[in-house]
C-alpha cells in the first residue's frame, strides 16, 4: 500500500520559513532554515495525525513569490542549470555517436581520442559504457 503524500508549502517569513500542509489546512509550523522544512513538517503532521513520522511521504514546494527580489535570480539560475544539463546530455550523445562512427570507420582509439580532444582511455571508457548500456537494454527487452 502506498504511503499518503503531504505537500509542504514553504514560504520565506522574515528570517525563517513558514510551512503550510496543503492537505491538512490546520497544520502550520515553521523552520529556521529551508533544509529543516521537511523534518519540521513531518513532525507537525505526525503530531496532528498521531502517527509515526515515517508513515507518510512529504514533498516540499517553495513559494517562489515569497523570495521577493530574489525570485527572478533563483529562477534564472535554475533555467540556466536546466539548459546546461540539456546541453551536456546532447554533448554526451554526440560524443558517443562520434566515437562509434570513428571507430567503425577503422580508426584506432588513440586516433579517435586525438580527433575528439580526449584521451584514448576516455574513448575506451565511452565504448564500454555504450556496450554496457546495450547489454542492459537487451536484458530488459528479454533478448
Amino acid at each position: 500500500m502506498a504511503k499518503p503524500i503531504y505537500v509542504l508549502k514553504a514560504a520565506r517569513n522574515g528570517r525563517g520559513w513558514a510551512i503550510d500542509v496543503r492537505e491538512l489546512r490546520a497544520v502550520r509550523t515553521q523552520a529556521r532554515r529551508l533544509d529543516q522544512v521537511e523534518s519540521a513538517g513531518r513532525e507537525a503532521i505526525a503530531v496532528t495525525l498521531q502517527t509515526a513520522t515515517d508513515s507518510f511521504d512529504v514533498a516540499v514546494q517553495v513559494d517562489a513569490a515569497s523570495l521577493g527580489a530574489l525570485q527572478a535570480t533563483v529562477e534564472d539560475a535554475l533555467r540556466a542549470r536546466e539548459a546546461s544539463d540539456q546541453a551536456q546530455s546532447r554533448a554526451s550523445e554526440a560524443m558517443r555517436r562520434a566515437v562509434h562512427e570513428i571507430r567503425s570507420a577503422g580508426y584506432t582509439a588513440r586516433d579517435a581520442g586525438m580527433l575528439l580532444g580526449v584521451s584514448n582511455q576516455r574513448i575506451s571508457q565511452i565504448e564500454r559504457q555504450v556496450a554496457d548500456n546495450e547489454t542492459q537494454k537487451a536484458d530488459r527487452d528479454g533478448l
